[in-house]
Order: C-alpha cells, then sequence, then structure tokens
C-alpha cells in the first residue's frame, strides 16, 4: 500500500484482492485508514490495520470492521512500556464486544513475547527466523536428543 488517502488505498486495495482470495490488504492506523478498512471490508476484502500502539486504536479498528489489528509490542517496549499490556487489554475489548476481529502480535522480539501472546489469546503472531529458532531450542532438548543417540550408538553391538 503506497497510498496515504482512503480514495487511492481503496483503489491499491481492490487490486491486489483481485490477485488471490487469500490475499489481506495491509492499511495504517489513520484516518483515511480506518474509511479505507469500512470500504475495503463492504467489498469483501480481508484487511490488516497496522501501526496500532494504543487499545483504543485498536477498539477504532475493529468498529471499522478489520480482519486484523496488528499492535506493535517491541517497539512499544523500545520506548519503555510493557508491549504485551496492549495485548491483554485490546483482548479484553474484544471480548467484552464480541468483535470477530484477531489480533496479530507485531513486532515480536523474543520467545517470551511469542509466550505472552498465546496465553493472553492473542490469534496471530508475526515471528521473525530469528525468534523462530530460538522457540525451538532449549538445553534439555538438545542434550535429551545427544543422550538418545549416544544411548542408540552403544546398544548398535547387541
Amino acid at each position: 500500500m503506497i497510498s496515504t488517502e482512503r480514495k487511492g488505498m481503496v483503489e491499491e486495495g481492490l487490486a491486489l484482492a483481485a490477485i488471490h482470495r487469500n490475499v489481506t490488504v495491509k492499511l495504517p492506523l489513520t484516518g483515511d485508514g480506518l474509511a479505507a478498512c469500512r470500504d475495503l471490508t463492504r467489498q469483501n476484502v480481508k484487511t490488516n490495520v497496522t501501526l496500532c500502539f494504543a487499545p483504543v486504536q485498536a477498539l477504532l479498528a475493529a468498529k471499522a470492521g478489520a480482519t486484523f489489528v496488528s499492535p506493535f509490542i517491541g517497539r512499544l517496549d523500545d520506548l519503555g512500556e510493557t508491549g504485551m499490556d496492549i495485548i491483554t487489554d485490546i483482548r479484553e475489548i474484544f471480548d467484552n464486544y464480541g468483535f470477530g476481529t484477531e489480533i496479530l502480535v507485531a513486532s515480536v522480539r523474543s520467545p517470551n513475547h511469542v509466550r505472552a501472546a498465546a496465553k493472553i489469546g492473542a490469534d496471530v503472531c508475526t515471528i521473525p527466523p530469528k525468534v523462530l529458532g530460538q522457540l525451538l531450542k532449549h538445553p534439555l532438548t538438545d542434550s535429551g536428543l545427544a543422550q538418545f543417540l549416544a544411548d542408540h550408538e552403544k546398544s548398535k553391538g547387541r
């Protein structure tokens, strides 16, 4: 999405959505972005309202009919806030009102973010490769596999 005005966002969004039914159009959390979200939602186009930094912004996105809202938790952490607090607040707000908008946790920086997002009930988490690799690692997994292989090697001659 290059346009920052409603009309352009809607035109670009419709063109992108025409590529495939699985396309989700990413829109900024601005007045024009929310208006474009409403327009695209009315035309059955999936939307992701991004650059969310406050629970009330997520509320606006849900009211506009967003398919997803993307709070940027790592960027909030960078400012000295606790980014996961926004996920807790959004989950509570969405549950209070029965919104179908899904919470897509963005700007994930650590396995702790993934665990906390899952415990809170976020719907989606965008995970960078480095963090995905960290999720797969645990010293007991590594030592357990090494022990299994060593035991197997010892038993070959029996």
